[in-house]
């Protein structure tokens, strides 16, 4: 038997071609030709007249040239890289070589057998001419379309892992420039409302506003800390939002009370830096600020299932339409988006005599 060992291997083995497993392909090239082999003695054994070594040889020597062709094209394979996308440029880049391999397998593998066959005083006896070109051809059409289309597989396969790769890498450095920018956006923010507050105490009341300095200064080194990472432990996160809780509710000490239900099993749960600083920082600017009424704060953690929930609600005030989807809300949102795709949620909404901000992030295995 005779194999299509054509050019169409040529892209085994490129300089810039996706990642492609030559042992992957050796070992289904070394299969197909131990089946030929088995399948040959098999049916040439059944002849008394035929020695073992013969259907040996012959498969053998098919396999020799075929190696030699299939070295050649793993060797150009890149070449023809680019027209995976164009199967039929793709397949005939690698079929004009045919006529070619047609007329070195015949040149090679008829006089190797022959040359044996003398070495041991037999004669190799073959059909006409004639027919053995016919018959080499038409098995060779069979065999290097079949070679072709398993290497054109393997190479498929592997330009898309080599994009899928490269896909994820663009995906994944949008989301850390994305996430950046979100929390860019939340830092001037989170400045301009605590100055601000410091700002309306400091002719009233020095001693505050220098305590309310100094909780802003710890409040500013969180900050900056959580500019490094893009995650921080639920501890770490509430403990930045009793800071900025201290500094609004000296500004409106005797209108604001807050509550803090923390389960204390979740601190280490990591959860995004300053993603909860936006939602205190609604309560102040569209319910404590709009009123006189006394406001009433609670923050509370608990762990629902696989999920952790995080709920800022206020009394005494009820959120418009039109602030239900503000920039800091807007902002949390996406961030949640970015990390964790839809496995988390924020949900803003009136609820009985006041309005709740809540949000649900998924918890790792083995958390507690």
């Amino acid at each position: 038997m005779n194999t299509p060992a054509s050019p169409h291997q040529a892209a085994a083995h490129g300089d810039h071609g996706p990642p492609f497993s030559v042992g992957t392909l050796a070992v289904l090239w070394v299969a197909f030709w131990l089946l030929m082999v088995s399948v040959s003695m098999q049916d040439a054994l059944r002849n008394p007249l035929t020695r073992w070594w013969e259907p040996v040889l012959w498969e053998g020597s098919s396999a020799l040239v075929a190696t030699v062709w299939m070295l050649l094209a793993v060797r150009i394979r890149g070449r023809y890289m680019p027209y995976l996308d164009r199967p039929l440029r793709w397949f005939g880049s690698y079929l004009r070589w045919l006529p070619l391999v047609i007329g070195t397998w015949i040149a090679a593998v008829y006089p190797m057998r022959a040359a044996v066959y003398a070495a041991v005083g037999r004669t190799y006896e073959h059909s006409p001419w004639s027919y053995v070109v016919v018959y080499e051809s038409f098995k060779l059409v069979i065999f290097t379309g079949l070679w072709l289309g398993i290497l054109f597989g393997i190479d498929s396969y592997g330009q898309w892992q080599l994009q899928r790769q490269r896909l994820l890498r663009t995906q994944k450095a949008l989301a850390e420039s994305q996430l950046a920018q979100l929390q860019g956006q939340l830092r001037p923010h989170f400045l301009f409302n605590a100055l601000n507050t410091v700002s309306a105490l400091m002719h009233t009341d020095v001693a505050r506003a220098d305590r309310l300095v100094a909780t802003l200064g710890d409040l500013l080194r969180i900050s900056l800390r959580s500019g490094e990472n893009e995650m921080t432990t639920l501890a770490e996160e509430l403990r930045t939002l009793e800071l900025y809780a201290d500094i609004m509710s000296e500004r409106f000490r005797d209108r604001v009370t807050l509550g803090w239900q923390i389960d204390p099993a979740l601190q280490g749960v990591p959860v995004p830096a300053l993603l909860l600083q936006p939602l205190l920082e609604n309560v102040f600017k569209h319910g404590v600020e709009r009123t006189v009424a006394r406001i009433r704060i609670q923050i509370s953690t608990r762990r629902d299932g696989d999920s952790l929930e995080i709920v800022v609600s206020n009394s005494g005030s009820q959120l418009e339409r039109e602030h239900r989807d503000g920039m800091g809300l807007r902002n949390c949102r996406e961030r949640l988006n970015i990390i964790y795709g839809e496995a988390a949620s924020l949900q803003v909404s009136n609820v009985m005599g006041g309005v709740a901000a809540r949000i649900v992030l998924p918890l790792a295995e083995g958390a507690p």
